[in-house]
């Protein structure tokens, strides 16, 4: 192998990022629409000796806080909808869509296998012309990285110092086929209670500046303008309003707005969330606040607290209507071994809790 053509993990990321800095500094200006003096707080400490979190559910156990989700806890959250307009919380895949090329991961692709007229003249499954010109036949082959469009990261997608959530060891469980535990497949279908926290809109901006890092106070103060509460169990969606970008890549991509570490903190420690996730490409903000970790969000949400992160999700439909609660209701791709898998999750109005006669909440 050329070792001239191999990056380092870290170095790879520190490029993209040093390119997403330049190029939305240049958007930013040209742009002028979004304000770059947002007060920031959460200052912390570099920390060292994180480990990985040991599951209370068991030696055995691969999904971490998804077993927070239980029948009870399905039903009672179904028999809340309120039979209103659904909302579709996942992006399209096309050609260009924003991707961690910088890091070197592969764009989205699609290609035709089979087409009517190619069909009529390969005549691949040996029909004859007059059959392939009456039913025609259309086929297609995609290849993409499992962490682009709207997608859910398993436990095993960051670890630290050799193990993933649980204690597994790289060293162990990883194969030339991927992971032979915590796999994408192991997510189970998601039927929960979802709440939005728009922080965009309770700082009163359409998109939080390039590069801002979401503080606990940040999500207080969303919560509480919202009149919303968290309860455990919860999937929790943070709108930072990047996902207006999306349908141009080299935008949405460039030094996203994202989570800092006293966010994530007091969504699982303090409010029980389950499983959280966000508009933007990368949940967190970067550069990274703690010493020695560049994605150190990434690590305590997988590898300490077994929660599951969710990026690209879809919040413009639900933050139009002012819905911030909701059954949130999701099944990804069992992609056996893989890091991710995409999903389509969609979000349901409910009824206020206790109240059984149905209409809007």
């Amino acid at each position: 192998m050329n070792r001239q053509n191999r990056t380092p993990g870290k170095m790879a990321w520190a490029i993209l990022m040093a390119t997403t800095l330049m190029s939305t500094s240049v958007v930013s200006a040209a742009a002028g629409a979004v304000p770059q003096t947002i007060a920031q707080t959460d200052k912390l400490q570099p920390v060292s000796g994180h480990i990985v979190g040991k599951s209370p559910w068991g030696p055995d156990d691969e999904i971490g806080r998804l077993n927070l989700m239980t029948p009870i806890s399905q039903q009672a959250i179904l028999a809340r909808i309120n039979g209103g307009k659904s909302y579709d919380l996942s992006v399209e895949y096309f050609i260009g869509m924003p991707s961690w090329q910088a890091a070197g991961d592969p764009h989205y692709r699609i290609w035709m296998t089979h087409t009517p007229h190619g069909t009529v003249i390969d005549d691949p499954l040996g029909l004859g012309e007059a059959m392939n010109e009456q039913v025609s036949y259309t086929g297609a082959e995609i290849s993409l990285y499992t962490h682009m469009g709207t997608h859910i990261d398993a436990l095993n997608h960051f670890g630290l110092n050799g193990e993933i959530w649980n204690g597994f060891k790289a060293k162990d469980h990883l194969g030339d086929r991927g992971w032979t535990v915590a796999g994408a497949e192991n997510i189970p279908p998601i039927v929960a209670r979802g709440v939005l926290i728009d922080v965009a809109r309770a700082k009163g901006v359409d998109m939080l500046p390039a590069g801002y890092r979401v503080t606990r106070d940040d999500l207080v103060d969303a919560l509480d303008k919202q009149g919303a509460t968290l309860e455990q169990g919860d999937v929790v969606l943070i709108r930072t309003g990047r996902m207006q970008d999306y349908a141009d890549a080299s935008s949405y991509i460039a030094n996203p707005p994202g989570m800092g570490m006293a966010a994530a903190r007091f969504l699982i420690e303090e409010s029980g969330a389950m499983i959280v996730g966000a508009d933007n490409l990368s949940f967190e903000a970067f550069p990274s606040e703690v010493e020695n970790n560049y994605v150190p969000v990434h690590s305590y949400l997988l590898a300490e607290q077994g929660a599951p992160i969710m990026e690209l999700v879809y919040l413009e439909a639900l933050s139009h209507d002012r819905v911030y609660e909701f059954a949130f209701i999701g099944g990804s791709l069992k992609l056996r071994g893989s890091d991710a898998a995409p999903i389509r999750p969609i979000a349901l109005p409910i009824r206020a809790s206790g109240d059984n006669k149905g209409g809007e909440s």
